[in-house]
């Protein structure tokens, strides 16, 4: 089955760039287990260490995620 995006948000690395991460669900192969992995927009791995820190797979570099913004009504 192919992975479906259920949400996206940013992250910052220590310099302060800002990265566009995706949040994918799946089916695990055995068909019973969803699966959550992390992307960047640009196609790199990234593993979630905690709710609000990541790592790029193939660098190392340690993402922070950015509190979501608070809309007044």
């Amino acid at each position: 089955m192919a992975a479906v995006l259920v949400g996206q948000f940013h992250a910052r690395d220590a310099e302060g760039r800002v990265y566009s991460v995706h949040e994918f669900e799946n089916l695990e192969a055995t068909g019973d287990q969803l699966v959550t992995t992390y992307k960047l927009a640009i196609g790199d791995r990234v593993k979630k260490n905690d709710d609000n820190n990541f790592e790029l797979v193939q660098s190392g570099v340690i993402l922070v995620r950015e509190p979501s913004p608070i809309v007044a009504v």
